[in-house]
């Protein structure tokens, strides 16, 4: 395969450069305990490898919300464990990833903003939104990632941002929203099988979203609280969403389309995760 001159010091250690435009893909994380459902890792799994590898990962989590955008750390750093009440052998997953300095460099020279510059957090490590998925889809922690934060989570702000970001793609960079299609904790049923029916709310705001994203409308999608049916109660604060904007923003080219690679539900909230081409 032919590589160009934006070599793995540009973008990380251990970096392999792609010369093909790299899809963006928005993804339903799941807590911690949704990497012990074999059909979800393996969907994840499968997912990454019918994608050309990346030369590096950035990563935009619902679990880190900090104005101005920051990026993480750019060495490898120990986890965010940034959840609680759980078996105490989720503490103890490991992802090692390789750091992205001089992608954090172009990050920030992409939203350059002198009112309001991109700030840089040294020891942040790697949240369970971007950690969980992660460990699925590239296992051998090979690929460089770099996490950003959501300096809002006003929907026109970070398509805004994906836009930005966008040209990062032409250079092997695949950008991930990490987030969950619908994402009520308060209305889960623990007590049912993970996989039993979903509530109305969940499965409409669903069918929604999967039209909507078919359709490419995306000024629905941004205007989902007054669009989509249920939408309060599919996300009744809207942390979780907030990624796919970033990722719609980045795959604003009129020519581009969008499927679903995983769909579904767990504990009745919407698996679906797709990908921009």
């Amino acid at each position: 395969m032919a590589t160009d001159t934006f070599t793995n010091d540009v973008l990380g250690a251990g970096a392999e450069f792609t010369d093909r435009r790299m899809p963006v893909i928005y993804l339903s994380h799941g807590a911690p305990p949704l990497a012990d459902d074999p059909v979800w890792t393996r969907q994840l799994s499968d997912w990454a490898g019918a994608m050309q590898k990346p030369s590096s990962v950035l990563m935009v989590s619902a679990h880190w919300e900090e104005d101005p955008l920051t990026v993480s750390a750019v060495t490898t750093v120990p986890l965010y464990y940034d959840f609680f009440g759980f078996a105490q052998r989720y503490y103890q997953v490991q992802y090692p990833a390789p750091g992205a300095p001089a992608l954090a460099d172009q990050v920030a020279q992409l939203l350059h903003d002198p009112a309001h510059p991109v700030q840089r957090d040294p020891e942040r490590g790697l949240d369970h939104g971007a950690y969980v998925p992660l460990v699925e889809m590239y296992p051998e922690a090979d690929v460089p990632v770099l996490q950003i934060s959501m300096p809002t989570l006003d929907p026109k702000a970070l398509f805004d941002v994906g836009r930005k970001l966008a040209p990062l793609r032409d250079q092997g960079v695949l950008i991930v929203g990490s987030g969950f299609s619908t994402h009520n904790l308060r209305e889960m049923n623990w007590h049912l099988p993970h996989d039993s029916h979903p509530p109305t709310w969940s499965s409409e705001f669903d069918d929604w979203l999967d039209r909507s994203l078919a359709a490419r409308d995306v000024d629905s999608i941004i205007d989902f609280q007054n669009a989509a049916p249920a939408a309060t109660l599919a996300h009744p604060r809207t942390e979780h969403f907030a990624p796919l904007f970033v990722s719609l923003g980045a795959s604003v080219d009129v020519n581009e389309e969008s499927h679903s690679v995983v769909d579904g539900f767990w504990f009745g909230l919407s698996k679906r995760s797709v990908q921009f081409d």
